[in-house]
């Protein structure tokens, strides 16, 4: 994993996502609430663990395709080592999205709270949201 280029804007754009951010919130609570064995925050990265389960790792790797996609600013990544699937993330040399990867750390409770939440809080931090999508 290199570093993340400090040039990505800093925002989440749903506008080309086949999901809503609701619906990707709600996504977030199952692989944390049934799933995740660990934690850490370790030299400016951010990393999830959960159990080498193909099931488990075909979704981890879906959603991570998926945020990339949306977050361009995070660069994420995905393997299996020493029986564990690892979810690593990182970001560039930017406030706003070191920031976001300390939002980021908090998901596995910030998600339990519901979109609103999330959304005010990464707003309030300082992430800008897009959705063409919705109506004017």
């Amino acid at each position: 994993m290199g570093d993340a280029r400090p040039s990505i804007p800093v925002v989440c754009d749903l506008t080309d996502a086949a999901d809503t951010a609701e619906e990707r919130i709600a996504e977030y609570r199952r692989p944390f609430y049934a799933h995740l064995t660990g934690r850490s925050v370790i030299d400016g990265r951010v990393r999830f663990r959960f159990p080498a389960d193909t099931g488990v790792e075909a979704w981890v790797r879906d959603l991570a395709s998926r945020e990339q996609q949306c977050c361009g600013f995070f660069e994420f990544a995905v393997r299996v080592e020493g029986g564990e699937l690892l979810w690593d993330a990182i970001v560039g040399d930017d406030d706003t999205a070191r920031a976001m990867l300390d939002e980021w750390s908090r998901l596995p409770e910030t998600v339990a709270a519901g979109v609103d939440v999330v959304r005010d809080r990464w707003t309030d931090r300082g992430l800008s949201f897009v959705d063409r999508r919705s109506p004017s």
